[in-house]
């Protein structure tokens, strides 16, 4: 009798009706054969292998370089269940729109089944996920990404708990571009794109959209969360979890190099991303990087912003969408200081030193595994137990360097009230504006965000030792418009803080906003920093957070009678602080 899984690949593949089909195994020599097939087809060319050995470029349709927001949708069987931050439709309308436009899809290619795992494989919070897909470059990608092919099926082991996704790039047309995802079943459709965020069902789609409808049904977390570890000069680590919309600067945190390394604290990575977290059987949160790799944006990643990236993409990556030069080297924008002569740009053209050479939402995919300085717990399979959650935006002002929250309920309620720069990465709407995105989950939220909200504050009833929730901000600028912080490696400095206050130590001044750090609290031996400029870093002006309060409270009405009581508290009691 054949599994569900058989079952469901015959579906497909009659509704797609490819000219054959191809069982991934993940193996050496099946990957070195599609790459030589993609660089035959002109989907990869090969790049210098003296500096960049087994690393490819890829050049994705311009159409097709972006997360498309506008086109994602929650395929939940009641509208109210998807909430107010998702689009939606009903299952049923989702299933008749899509299935003409799979009819025959695959006609001409090959359909590549690609069982993977997200979260080691021996981990209880482990799962496996099947993608079907036309696309080659998806297959490469998801190889780094994941434990793919046959330690996933083996995994599997003819079960049917697995979570399956149907994936063609169609003909491209954006206006005509669906990732669909349906929710109650843990099912995924894509179609027309075959960019990262919207090919990679394994990544946004499995481990934070689906993931978290089913972590909130089952007691769990999947966050957009990176994951690092800090050794502390008695040897004890320390685990921090951080959510971080994109450009606020998440990859470079998580590899971050420890300028006080001489003096004993060292900086691991554990994940860049995504965190799957639970309670576990001390009290405390756990957590697990469910990836293989990083899938990061290129332009802006240097020697100085992030040495650890630079040295981990040097071999067995991808590269999409940036720039190269004549013998081969991938460049992107501040990749250095001054490009090199004789660009060809990310659309094949040679470059006119005006437009980007690279596009700005330009990627690497690389494998995790290669990272200097990646923690040797990355794959244990209990996970790490984590101490400090942080919450990061971009904001030029109001917002503080660091502050922390009095209790767990306000520590939500500041998570649920970040705002942010949007980016290259969300393909509709202008880059630059303020936009609200509560714990950086805003697209990546698989249900109600408002009973998300309830989600994270019922967590707190499963843990003993919860972790402190602090929010940070590296982007503050004075009135001429420059940064006022360092950021990068000196960033330690502010997370020293704020584990030391998960100790019980340093200390803190109270504010109506939260805790902040007492004169002398943070680190800043051999910094140098004007005092003015550590006074505005840590300034909390209170006309312009009454300002903030007025806005958290129309953004709050969005999400109706599913906002928890005890968020309008919060906003209330803050409200009464700031008098």
């Amino acid at each position: 009798m054949a599994s569900k899984l058989e079952t469901w690949v015959d579906e497909c593949a009659r509704l797609t009706k490819p000219d054959s089909i191809y069982w991934c195994d993940g193996s050496e020599e099946e990957i070195e054969r599609l790459n030589g097939e993609m660089i035959d087809a002109g989907i990869f060319q090969r790049l210098n292998d003296d500096v960049y050995r087994n690393c490819h470029l890829h050049r994705s349709d311009p159409r097709d370089v972006a997360r498309t927001e506008h086109s994602t949708f929650i395929c939940s069987d009641k509208e109210e269940e998807a909430g107010p931050t998702n689009n939606w439709k009903h299952p049923d309308e989702a299933r008749a729109m899509l299935k003409p436009m799979y009819d025959g899809v695959m006609k001409g290619r090959t359909m590549y089944v690609v069982p993977y795992a997200l979260g080691p494989l021996d981990s209880p919070l482990s799962r496996v996920g099947v993608q079907l897909t036309d696309s080659p470059y998806v297959v490469a990608n998801l190889r780094i990404m994941t434990r793919m092919g046959k330690a996933a099926l083996d995994k599997l082991n003819g079960s049917d708990d697995f979570e399956p996704g149907l994936h063609s790039t169609g003909d491209l047309n954006p206006e005509n571009r669906y990732i669909c995802h349906f929710t109650s079943e843990g099912v995924v459709w894509s179609v027309n794109s075959g960019y990262g965020g919207n090919a990679l069902l394994s990544k946004k789609c499995f481990a934070l959209r689906i993931a978290s409808a089913r972590a909130k049904r089952d007691g769990w977390m999947a966050e957009h969360m990176l994951i690092l570890e800090l050794e502390m000069p008695d040897g004890s680590l320390k685990y921090v979890a951080g959510a971080f919309p994109s450009a606020c600067g998440k990859t470079n945190l998580a590899m971050l190099i420890s300028p006080l390394e001489n003096l004993g604290y060292k900086v691991r990575t554990v994940g860049d991303d995504i965190a799957w977290l639970r309670p576990g059987a001390d009290g405390r949160l756990w957590a697990i990087n469910p990836e293989t790799g990083f899938f990061g944006v290129a332009p802006g990643t240097n020697e100085q912003t992030n040495p650890n990236a630079m040295r981990t993409l040097e071999e067995n990556s991808i590269f999409t969408n940036v720039a190269v030069t004549p013998d081969g080297v991938p460049w992107w924008e501040d990749k250095t200081d001054v490009p090199p002569d004789n660009l060809t740009d990310w659309l094949g053209n040679s470059w006119d030193g005006e437009n980007p050479a690279a596009h700005p939402n330009a990627r690497y995919t690389t494998p995790a595994s290669q990272c200097p300085s990646i923690s040797p717990r990355w794959e244990d399979p209990d996970g790490v137990p984590i101490d400090v959650i942080l919450f990061g935006g971009r904001r030029a002002s109001l917002a503080p360097l660091v502050y922390e929250s009095f209790d767990w309920d306000h520590g939500v309620y500041m998570a649920s009230t970040i705002g942010s720069e949007t980016t290259a990465a969300q393909q509709s709407g202008a880059v630059g504006v303020i936009r609200r995105d509560p714990m950086a989950m805003l697209p990546f939220c698989g249900y109600h965000m408002g009973d998300y909200f309830t989600h994270w504050l019922e967590m707190k009833d499963q843990l003993t030792q919860p972790p402190k929730i602090f929010c940070v901000n590296w982007f503050r600028k004075d009135a001429g418009g420059n940064w006022l912080w360092p950021g990068f490696g000196e960033n330690l400095r502010v997370l020293l803080w704020a584990v030391e206050r998960s100790e019980g130590r340093s200390g803190a001044d109270e504010t109506p906003i939260g805790f902040l750090p007492s004169e002398n609290a943070l680190n800043l031996d051999g910094l140098k920093i004007e005092k003015t400029a550590l006074r505005e870093l840590l300034n909390v002006n209170r006309d312009d957070w009454q300002a903030e309060a007025e806005q958290v409270g129309e953004f709050y009405t969005r999400f109706g009678g599913r906002l928890p009581e005890r968020m309008a508290k919060q906003l209330k009691a803050l409200n009464k602080r700031l008098g």
